[in-house]
């Protein structure tokens, strides 16, 4: 008799099997999927991989909105872009049929996700169960099955995790078997009923809405809005530059801003011949602590703020790093670093890489290692820190910049604090006040562990002391305009959706990514669409409870519930379902007026979607994407085709969504543009293919 070991990807298989066999396991290939066959305490084990979800939920029957009867079938029977799940779900049906199994285990990730992915094998292929929606202990009464807890995949804790497997966590899967039902729910009664409203003025264009996406929508909306009808109103500033022994300080008039233009003028007029005096000199030192461990969402910010990665982005790349088993389990929630992750060994392992040898040395040295820790918690998973395995090829590009500031991240939070010294100065001149502050770092510590993803922010002041005069080389007004509400950036949307609780730290960028995908944002400085204007109002208008974070937030906190034991995923859906029917019957009553709206959005934002800049060839036309009727393939023209006999033109990039940037060459002038593949790589590039930033394209391993 065999146990079988179900894992979430091809990667984490050939680790679980590499890891728990004794000796080099037998890897067996079927229809280009692997899968091992080890023995371990005189028992045969099979590791069997999945790739994501086999199973995905489906409409029953084909009908109007609202829908509520689905059920679980393989995912390449739901959806045509998982066809290739197809090939996988048939080598775990013919490895249950070719081995006689007395033991089932869980291995894939240990989130929602992970166990509803592992759940499902386990009930619909493994044991061929009648398709049950929800999750019931009765399954452990017909098999043996465990499930394996790890947040690396070291062979140590593998080995570990397969020693202390534990039984199923039915509050776990049945949370995330409630997530899946609920969000199938909204997108796909959402999306029907939009569709359906477009359909009444002849458009059959496919618009989506969805649980935590609509009030991400809203609340992005709301800040356009603000943007739009800000009205800026001038101020001015009073600037002092002086000298003291050939040291440069600029302080500003303690009032910040002056409403009136006169005000600022006589008070340089009154400070005209008059001496500058420091008139007092406030020296203080204090600590710096160290910064917290990275979570899903720290790190996601800190890598669009340094690298100018998007959160999703970030998150395909620390996950390629954890099934490569470099770093730890990276969609975690916790800030805290517990000891049992073994500090020094980890240090002693990525010591090895000469990047961090002498930093180490430098920690090791102390008596204790105690890492600062954030407050947040994750009752699965530690925050996300490097492995005892480091890389054993040297990592290039994406893949070594998150890596490495994961290691420094790691290091400096084992640091000594910095020693930084603040001077705050006011400066008189004939009873007019005058401020600065100067900064110095007297000790680095923890800086010296973080370099180069910290900058200094030291002003260093002349060495002067209360009585000093200064020399007043000019007294400048400055004229500014109030600003609006700054817009959101990728990464400060995804703050602000933690903040809320608005989605889960596995589904935020995600749920981000969609925005831009379906055209209803666009920017790295986030700008709501016309069509994501539309839709946003129009959901507010006519069915207000799709943007109500509260709802959100409440049905987040149910699926706590549900993990803890506390609520049944039968009643929460279920009240759900009441919500929505009364939702959509109000859609239905209004699906004209609906249509009519979002329509002459819909036409507006393809059309804008289209255009990616000016034609520096004949100046007067734009630039855009354009679809031959002849071949299907888009490309660059230009519109001035006929008007200027323009012909400005160039391939594209096939099978890819094409987003403008609203930038131009530095090296041609022509525009650049982001290229995300139908593989779901992102990257940007000139569209002039003569461009000299392209003389190697063909040679580059990464495109620009």
């Amino acid at each position: 008799m065999s146990i079988i070991l179900i894992a979430e990807k091809p990667d984490a298989a050939h680790r679980i099997a590499i890891s728990l066999s004794n000796t080099d396991p037998k890897e067996i290939k079927k229809n280009g999927v692997k899968y091992y066959v080890f023995e371990k305490n005189k028992q045969e084990h099979v590791v069997v991989a999945a790739v994501g979800h086999l199973f995905n939920l489906k409409q029953i029957k084909r009908g109007n909105y609202p829908v509520f009867d689905v059920h679980w079938i393989p995912s390449y029977k739901a959806r045509k872009s998982c066809e290739f799940t197809k090939k996988y779900l048939d080598t775990i049906k013919k490895v249950i049929n070719d081995y006689k199994f007395s033991e089932f285990i869980i291995a894939t990730d240990y989130d929602r996700e992970g166990s509803v992915i592992g759940f499902n094998i386990l009930k619909f292929i493994c044991l061929n169960e009648k398709n049950d929606l929800y999750a019931s202990d009765k399954i452990c009464l017909k098999c043996k099955a465990k499930r394996m807890k790890f947040s690396t995949l070291t062979k140590q804790d593998l080995t570990k995790a397969y020693n202390e497997t534990s039984n199923l966590d039915f509050g776990l899967i049945n949370a995330g078997i409630t997530r899946n039902i609920l969000d199938f729910y909204y997108g796909i009664n959402s999306s029907k009923a939009l569709t359906s409203s477009l359909k009444t003025q002849n458009s059959f264009t496919l618009l989506t809405a969805g649980r935590v996406q609509s009030p991400i929508l809203y609340l992005l909306n709301e800040r356009e809005k603000e943007i739009k009808k800000f009205k800026s109103i001038k101020f001015w500033q009073i600037e002092l530059h002086a000298e003291f022994n050939g040291i440069r300080i600029i302080a500003s008039h303690k009032n910040k801003k002056f409403w009136k233009k006169e005000e600022a003028e006589e008070i340089v007029k009154n400070c005209y011949n008059k001496k500058a005096i420091v008139s007092n000199l406030n020296v203080k030192k204090y600590k710096q602590d160290p910064p917290i461990p990275f979570n899903v969402t720290s790190l996601q910010i800190e890598c669009y703020k340094l690298f100018g990665y998007s959160p999703s982005v970030t998150s395909i790349i620390a996950q390629n790093l954890y099934s490569r088993a470099m770093i730890s389990y990276p969609r975690t929630s916790s800030q805290k670093l517990p000891p049992q992750i073994g500090y020094k060994k980890i240090m002693e392992s990525i010591s090895k890489l000469k990047e961090y040898e002498l930093l180490i040395q430098k920690l090791l040295k102390k008596t204790n290692l105690i890492p600062r820790q954030g407050k947040l918690e994750d009752t699965a998973h530690e925050a996300i820190h490097p492995t005892i395995e480091p890389p054993k090829r040297k990592l290039i590009g994406n893949k070594w910049k998150v890596y490495d500031i994961i290691c420094k991240r790691f290091l400096s939070v084992f640091a000594d604090p910095a020693i930084k010294e603040s001077i705050n100065v006011t400066i008189d001149i004939d009873g007019n006040e005058f401020v600065t502050r100067g900064e110095r770092t007297l000790e680095n510590n923890w800086i010296d562990f973080y370099q180069p993803y910290i900058k200094s922010n030291d002003v260093i002041l002349p060495d002067i002391k209360n009585g000093d005069e200064l020399e007043i080389k000019n007294i400048k007004i400055l004229e500014k305009e109030t600003s609006p509400p700054s817009r959101f950036s990728q990464s400060s949307i995804i703050n602000e959706m933690e903040k809320r609780d608005l989605g889960t730290r596995s589904t935020r960028a995600q749920i981000l990514q969609t925005l831009y995908d379906r055209k209803y944002i666009i920017g790295r400085n986030i700008e709501v669409t016309n069509l994501g204007m539309q839709i946003s109002e129009t959901l507010k208008k006519y069915v207000p409870e799709l943007v109500d974070e509260k709802l959100t937030k409440k049905i987040e906190d149910q699926m706590n519930n549900i993990e803890s034991g506390k609520e049944k995923p039968e009643k929460i859906v279920k009240d759900i379902e009441k919500i929505l029917i009364d939702v959509f019957s109000n859609f239905k009553e209004k699906e004209m007026d609906i249509g009519k709206d979002l329509s002459k959005a819909l036409i507006e934002t393809i059309k804008e979607s289209k255009i990616l800049g000016k034609c520096p060839n004949c100046k007067n036309g734009k630039l855009k994407t354009i679809t031959s009727m002849k071949t299907g393939k888009s490309f660059v023209g230009c519109t001035s085709y006929q008007e200027e006999n323009c012909h400005t033109a160039f391939p594209l990039p096939q099978n890819a969504t094409i987003t403008p940037l609203n930038k131009t060459c530095n090296t041609c002038g022509y525009p650049i543009i982001s290229i995300r593949t139908k593989y779901n790589k992102i990257f940007r590039m000139c569209i002039n293919n003569k461009c000299e930033t392209k003389e190697n394209w063909k040679n580059r391993k990464k495109p620009l």
